[in-house]
């Protein structure tokens, strides 16, 4: 296939991204990361019946003498428990999984999040191969390393780094994507132009049509610049221990509000990530004026073009700040000595600041 774009992701665990249509139906491709004879293909009840069987045929076709079963959990971020954890786990045991089988993602981050878990935990680490089917999940979550389940209490907070073996976005997924996750992808894209590459951002200013409309050309553009910068993140800084804090623009405030509203099922009012994450930049921002880091002008334009991808950018009324400002007490970006905050002194330019005080926090979400 002569259109597929190609990142390298460095460091110590060296893997490579690969974007192009297509690859879901690759099996020599997908089996080329099979070391062992045991593959478990984890996947949710919206993805597998679209391309579940298809995955498992494929790698079948290739590796007749492995045994390749699949998993299948409800969709939606409610499902990232330590409860459906263990039944991926579980499902490993039942396989018979070996030091040298793979899990196989498929799906989005939710997918990617709770099967790379598994593979992290099963006998202190097999292979894991994501297989994204998002857009928020090819440019985001599905690189990098970081695996995770939620509690009550607030998201991700107990999980581990580990690695996949590749990360295979097949674009070709996007076209049955319902729009309004496609939308919520762009929250993640716009994130990478915010935080490091202004003129990243007048190009999804300019290319906006052609991407919400599923261009191939312009989303395999957009995944790709958007993989690059987290590629060269995560080499600095695997175990976000600097740099990679920087990836996390708008998430303390946007965790804050997926923890309130309870993980909801995607198809009910409730934000989903990326939407939760847009509103949360526009906040970010908004704080960064607050404390004189950044100008007016800067938050409106990151403002306006969250807007044109048809992302929210307000919070509801519904939504209390002190409530909000109780679990980002519990954020892991937190620190004993206070709150920290990813902001920014102006449109590509995004630090941390630690000890942000709680009345600036306040103020913005009663201004959001």
């Amino acid at each position: 296939m002569t259109d597929r774009r190609t990142v390298a992701v460095g460091g110590t665990q060296p893997y490579t991204i690969t974007i192009a249509p297509g690859l879901l139906d690759d099996g020599a491709l997908l089996a080329a990361y099979l070391r062992g004879r045991h593959a478990l293909v984890v996947s949710d009840g919206h993805v597998a019946p679209l391309y579940g069987q298809a995955v498992v045929e494929a790698l079948r076709s290739q590796r007749p003498d492995a045994r390749i079963e699949s998993h299948v959990i409800p969709p939606g971020e409610s499902s990232k428990t330590l409860a459906n954890f263990g039944g991926a786990v579980d499902a490993l045991a039942t396989l018979g999984a070996t030091r040298d089988a793979c899990v196989y993602a498929l799906g989005g981050g939710v997918v990617g999040d709770l099967a790379g878990f598994a593979a992290a935990c099963w006998m202190r680490g097999i292979d894991c191969v994501q297989l994204p089917t998002t857009l928020l999940a090819m440019v985001d979550s599905s690189v990098g390393g970081k695996t995770a389940v939620d509690l009550s209490q607030g998201k991700n907070l107990v999980g581990a780094f580990h690695p996949p073996r590749a990360v295979l976005a097949d674009t070709a997924t996007l076209r049955t994507l319902p729009a309004r996750e496609l939308r919520a992808g762009f929250a993640e894209v716009i994130k990478y132009g915010a935080i490091a590459d202004a003129p990243f951002l007048d190009w999804l200013d300019a290319n906006a049509d052609a991407l919400l409309s599923g261009d191939d050309s312009a989303l395999a553009e957009a995944i790709a610049r958007s993989c690059a910068h987290k590629a060269a993140i995560v080499e600095r800084d695997p175990f976000e221990r600097g740099d990679r804090a920087l990836l996390n623009l708008g998430h303390t405030f946007g965790h804050a509000i997926e923890t309130e509203q309870g993980y909801g099922s995607p198809d009910n009012d409730n934000f989903n990530h990326g939407e939760a994450v847009a509103i949360g930049m526009v906040l970010a921002a908004r704080l960064s004026r607050t404390l004189g880091l950044a100008s007016e002008a800067d938050v409106e334009i990151l403002r306006a073009l969250l807007q044109r991808f048809g992302l929210p950018v307000s919070l509801p009324k519904s939504l209390d700040a002190e409530a909000l400002l109780a679990h980002m007490r519990l954020d892991k970006k937190a620190q004993a000595s206070g709150l920290r905050f990813v902001l920014w002194d102006g449109i590509g330019r995004a630090r941390v600041v630690a000890d942000v005080a709680e009345d600036a926090v306040l103020a913005a979400l009663r201004a959001g």
